[in-house]
């Protein structure tokens, strides 16, 4: 069985930015999407493993961009499977234009979560069985963990609404990253994501967002996010790299 999963789609207006290019949160979207689809079609849906009482909880993204498509763009979803071990599953994706050119990909650690115990579970076998295991994405790989800068500035606290909330009533980490994408400076590019996801965030919840800068060298600038609670618990950390002109 073929571990990869792909499906076809166009750039829709309501996922373009003001120039008319696909914007970073829907290009996340899509990722998330394709692995939703891919569960779904493998028999290990949202409400399968609701009733299984497990969920998957992303644990961190880095994605990386090429190209942003542009409205029209007919495109490619894939993404794949590459190991799961103990509660851990390990899942690349990969966005590919109408050429069949790969134009982003990313890479995602994701763990299998108890919701009744609230806490992490070994992945069953017949779940590796069902998905399959593929080969790992050529890509450069960064590390997991995110070092912050020493310097934050706290910005305006944000109150979890019930559309922050996906089917496990905690705040999606695309909605993370959309609070992220606000503190940023107008029509930043991002050609780099880092996301390391610590802490569910749930209805009513006060977020508090920190931002710093790295610039690790001439060519690259980074934004980092810290969005954290009242007690400075993180919920996520966030790299956003650009590159200089």
């Amino acid at each position: 069985m073929d571990a990869t999963y792909r499906f076809h789609s166009r750039i829709r207006y309501s996922e373009v930015d003001s120039e008319g290019f696909l914007t970073l949160q829907s290009l996340l979207d899509y990722f998330q999407d394709s692995s939703i689809f891919h569960s779904e079609d493998r028999g290990l849906s949202v409400s399968y493993l609701n009733q299984q009482h497990v969920c998957w909880v992303l644990s961190s993204w880095q994605i990386i961009v090429d190209r942003y498509p542009k409205l029209g763009e007919n495109i490619t979803i894939e993404t794949t499977p590459y190991d799961m071990k103990g509660f851990l599953g390990f899942r690349n994706f990969a966005l590919f234009d109408e050429q069949g050119q790969r134009i982003a990909c990313a890479n995602s650690i994701w763990s299998l979560l108890d919701t009744d115990a609230q806490k992490p579970c070994a992945v069953p076998s017949y779940m590796v069985e069902r998905y399959g295991i593929g080969s790992k994405l050529d890509m450069p790989y960064a590390p997991r963990k995110i070092q912050m800068p020493k310097e934050l500035i706290e910005k305006e606290s944000i109150q979890i609404k019930e559309w922050h909330l996906d089917t496990n009533h905690h705040v999606n980490n695309g909605q993370f990253v959309r609070m992220g994408l606000d503190l940023l400076p107008e029509n930043t590019c991002i050609k780099q994501l880092r996301a390391e996801y610590k802490k569910q965030a749930l209805l009513s919840d006060i977020v508090i967002p920190y931002i710093g800068t790295n610039t690790p060298d001439d060519s690259t600038q980074c934004y980092c996010v810290s969005l954290q609670d009242s007690q400075h618990d993180v919920y996520v950390n966030m790299e956003f790299m650009t590159i200089n002109s």
